[in-house]
């Protein structure tokens, strides 16, 4: 991860993961059979040395029985729905997912906003049943691909869908694309 270097949200990570998992009393292989995690995986992200996935986080988190704000947010930082925090970088400078907020749903819901820069892909591993996005298109075309189907959408559009599927966003412009993404679970 090393993201402590970054200055970003995933610097949280690995202090928050040591603490919960024990305030849970959870060993280090008693989260990774729960979570399906690796205890290898774990040991690394606990010590800063890995780089995990945003889904593999969302597992972590409700193995521990927290939600995934609770493994990304600032301790330091007064609880609130503000959280305002790079969570994910690409290879494009212009490539970035921040965590704007979170509010209270059946289990949780995030707001976050995302700028690819062009040709800058993301794919995500399918979300249990259940869960769900809303993207609005703020700037350049969007390509949303749903288990395999891709569809564009430019800036001013919107697209809501179930996430327990393989789906990916791509930037296939020379432009940056920006679109704010709501996660409902």
């Amino acid at each position: 991860m090393h993201s402590q270097e970054r200055g970003d949200v995933l610097a949280h990570v690995s202090g928050n993961l040591r603490r919960l998992r024990q305030q849970a009393g959870l060993s280090q292989a008693a989260l990774a059979e729960a979570s399906g995690i690796s205890r290898r995986m774990i040991v690394a992200v606990e010590g800063g040395d890995a780089n995990i996935s945003l889904s593999s986080l969302d597992k972590l988190a409700a193995a521990i029985g927290v939600g995934f704000v609770d493994l990304v947010r600032d301790p330091a930082r007064a609880p609130s729905a503000e959280i305002n925090e790079v969570t994910w970088r690409g290879s494009d400078a212009e490539s970035t997912a921040v965590l704007l907020g979170s509010a209270p749903a059946t289990t949780e819901a995030q707001m976050w906003l995302w700028s690819l820069g062009p040709g800058e892909r993301y794919e995500a591993e399918p979300d249990p049943a259940g869960w769900h996005e809303m993207v609005f298109v703020t700037e350049g075309t969007l390509r949303l691909e749903l288990s395999g189907k891709a569809k564009d959408f430019p800036a001013g559009s919107f697209a809501v869908y179930g996430t327990d599927q393989a789906y990916a966003y791509a930037n296939p412009g020379d432009t940056p694309v920006r679109f704010v993404r709501n996660v409902v679970s």
